[in-house]
């Protein structure tokens, strides 16, 4: 044998060096499967989605989307009955699609042409429309059919530690760079009124005008409102089928009713839905991503709402792992647009670990421009960020603004000098640090006041006690101060023009201008809106379309995997040492506390996302019960998967009152009978950062809680990757809950373990 032929084959089993390299790129750290349409894994084209098609009878929608009235779900009743024009169904149904994807893209066609009929179209008519169209076209459609000429952006601002200066100072250093609007959320749920203030006080120390929000359950945020401590809400989602909105705790006239409870208070209300959601929570009912959010943008355009924040947004990860998921995230924003929806188009959870690719993402908003072309900027760092890790965050600033100089584009940041950016910090820490001393709140100390101006994140401020702001947020929730006590503490203290810009605000919520569509402020508080603002573009052309064996061919990557893969350590046989007794009763025991957990928790499921052991965590979280001198009852609860459902019954069962509820992937939370299904004392959402030490800390928590203590929430750092790895599998594992769920009562369990206290 020659020494070339030996070579060969000594060599033949080593892999290419090149092909090794390119698997430790960041790209390849994320998950991509096949289409599966069963499992509502496809995002624009599913077998089951319905051809479009109406009847009209007397005034009134008979069929729609091949489905005879008497077979209407709450959402098909509620768009054909509020959401169709009728006065243009007709002939908006007798176009065919392809025309009006012409008219999107052709430049003798003006906007208002296009809206008329989309008022007309059906969920199926408008999916078809947009399926016509390569992202080019799209793109070109989304630049003339944007409501407001002026492009702006949306800024997060949180952070771990509930700081309240540190808050402050970032809103107000967002405010400087240029966003018109700051969205806050909480660590824990009690921080919600000290957050919103926050955010409001650095926001308009920064810049007036400036819209604010706080992201919480809506009840809360409601009432944040009516305080005057926020300006917008767009928690209010919605979903495209019937028993995601009854998981989700609403159904589209509820949310219309919300919409006009926020309006009536002069606060700008925007709707939340995206690609996604339906399929994550376990109830897509086969069909595609893209015509699922259609029906939701039809029902927020029922419901009254002047806009929506669409894009897939938390469940980005998702149709990302699909093919074409970029796309149909493109086509849900133009389909808002089209409606004449405000479009708050995502570009805000972490989206991927690959720079180019979560860039190449943002393009398709950022060049045509949208209302808001993130729903959440992360302007401070991703690991303060509450809201999912942030797709850009305060690191990538200057990457952004040099991108906007070198395309000539507005993409709703502006360049800011450090000794600009510092001064408002500290000026905006020192205005809420007045606030505090006025209405008695936990004082701010100087060094909290300097470190805030200079921080980075919260990694970089003095402790606080939170426990003591948690009490004092409480009271302030309660008592009857609102906005004009913030104002006269501010003019107090001699922080005149912020306390100004506060009035203002006030001001302009009893005027209601800015409750017009897609409205924002200019500086100098001058409204800014679809109607005083209108987009006149319109575009040109047509190109390249992708389709056929060549897209066949380059949707199969070698990264590509089967979905049912994802789950299988975490299917096994019931445990043999849990087991069903009788149905659960209502607890008498007052030191008791009730785990419940979900109907395949131990049965069908034996893992949690994880990879604990479903009977380790049962022990973790009893001995964290038993070692506050507490009992722990298990309990199963059959009627749903949602862990909000799951800890409220239990919660109601418990004889103290208090519940542990749990996902069997390991979604957590600490429920109290009395909450609201959607409001709880501590929710533990990163599954796949929860150890056996977190659980047994929960357990003990949740007894510290029924003793009537108020402790230290227990503390889990974020993984903000975790979604982009996990998130196919989370909704597989909980795909694979629902399917265990059944109108069966809780039943009581016995568990055999030996505390260990």
């Amino acid at each position: 044998m020659s020494t070339a032929a030996t070579t060969a084959e000594s060599t033949s089993d080593a892999r290419s060096r090149r092909f090794s390299i390119l698997a430790e790129r960041d790209i390849n750290r994320e998950t991509y499967v096949e289409e599966w349409a069963e499992a509502g894994l496809t995002v624009t084209d599913s077998p089951y989605d319905p051809l479009p098609g109406l009847h009209i009878a007397d005034g009134q929608v008979m069929e729609m989307d091949g489905k005879n009235r008497a077979h209407f779900d709450a959402l098909d009743l509620f768009i054909a009955d509020q959401a169709l024009d009728l006065s243009v169904v007709e002939e908006a149904m007798a176009t065919p699609s392809h025309q009006i994807a012409r008219m999107l893209v052709d430049i003798n066609v003006p906007q208002p042409a296009i809206r008329r009929l989309a008022g007309g179209c059906t969920p199926a008519k408008l999916c078809e429309i947009v399926r016509q169209m390569n992202v080019l076209e799209m793109m070109m459609g989304l630049g003339k059919m944007r409501v407001r000429k002026t492009p702006a952006n949306q800024a997060h601002v949180t952070n771990w530690r509930e700081n309240p200066a540190l808050l402050a100072a970032d809103a107000a250093e967002a405010a400087l760079r240029g966003f018109a609007e700051i969205e806050t959320t909480v660590r824990v749920a009690r921080a919600a009124p000290f957050n919103a203030l926050a955010i409001l006080v650095g926001a308009q120390t920064g810049r007036g005008g400036v819209l604010t929000q706080c992201a919480v359950e809506e009840a809360l945020g409601l009432r944040l409102g009516i305080k005057g401590l926020t300006s917008y809400a767009e928690t209010l989602s919605v979903y495209g089928t019937e028993k995601s909105f009854v998981d989700g705790d609403d159904t589209p006239w509820s949310k219309a009713f919300l919409a006009s409870a926020y309006a009536s208070r002069g606060i700008k209300v925007r709707f939340t839905s995206g690609a996604g959601s339906e399929a994550l929570m376990g109830y897509a009912e086969q069909c595609s991503m893209l015509y699922l959010e259609a029906r939701c943008l039809l029902a927020t355009k029922g419901a009254g709402s002047q806009g929506v924040q669409n894009g897939s947004i938390s469940c980005i990860a998702l149709p990302e792992a699909l093919p074409g998921g970029v796309r149909a995230v493109l086509a849900e924003n133009l389909l808002a647009s089209m409606l004449g929806l405000e479009c708050a188009s995502g570009n805000d959870a972490l989206a991927s670990h690959s720079a180019l690719r979560k860039t190449a993402k943002l393009m398709l908003q950022l060049i045509p421009g949208t209302d808001f072309i993130c729903s959440g900027y992360s302007a401070i760092p991703k690991q303060d960020n509450m809201f999912g890790g942030g797709n850009f965050d305060a690191e990538d600033f200057d990457d952004w603004t040099v991108i906007q100089r070198d395309m000539q584009v507005n993409g709703g940041i502006r360049p800011l000098n450090e000794a600009d950016a510092v001064a408002a910090r500290r000026k905006a820490a020192q205005a809420l640090q007045a606030i505090y001393a006025e209405l008695g709140f936990p004082p701010i100390r100087e060094e909290e006041v300097e470190a805030a101006a200079r921080a980075h994140s919260s990694d970089d401020m003095p402790e606080r006690d939170m426990v003591a702001d948690l009490a004092a947020a409480d009271r302030f929730l309660g008592s009857a101060a609102n906005l004009a006590d913030v104002v006269a503490a501010l003019h107090r203290r001699g922080f005149e023009q912020v306390a100004a810009n506060l009035l203002e605000m006030g001001r302009q919520r009893v005027a209601g201008d800015y409750l017009q569509p897609a409205a924002i402020f200019e500086d100098g508080f001058s409204v800014l809106s679809g109607i005083n603002d209108t987009n006149d573009y319109t575009g040109p052309g047509s190109g390249y379309r992708l389709e056929g064996e060549t897209w066949d061919a380059l949707q199969r990557i070698p990264q590509q995997k089967s979905p049912r893969d994802f789950i299988d350590a975490q299917i096994g046989d019931p445990l043999p040492n849990l087991a069903e007794i009788s149905p659960a009763r209502v607890g008498a025991n007052p030191n008791e506390i009730v785990v419940a957990v979900g109907p395949a928790y131990g049965r069908s499921l034996v893992k949690t996302i994880g990879e604990l052991d479903h009977e380790a965590v049962l022990e973790a979280l009893l001995t964290g019960v038993a070692q506050e001198g507490f009992y722990g009852r298990v309990v199963r609860v059959y009627h749903s998967a949602d862990c909000a459902a799951i800890g409220h019954t239990g919660a109601r069962l418990s004889g103290s009152g208090i519940a542990v509820g749990m996902q069997s992937r390991g979604t957590t939370v600490i429920q109290k009978r009395g909450l609201a299904p959607l409001n709880n004392l501590e929710l533990f959402p990163q599954s796949p950062s929860l150890t056996l030490e977190i659980y047994q800390a929960i357990g003990r928590n949740a007894a510290r809680y029924a003793k009537g203590l108020a402790p230290l929430p227990v503390g889990v750092k974020v993984d903000n990757g975790a979604r982009l790895r996990l998130i196919v599998k989370t909704t597989l594992l909980h795909r694979r809950e629902t399917e265990d769920v059944q109108e069966k009562a809780p039943q009581e369990l016995y568990f055999r373990w030996e505390p260990d206290v």
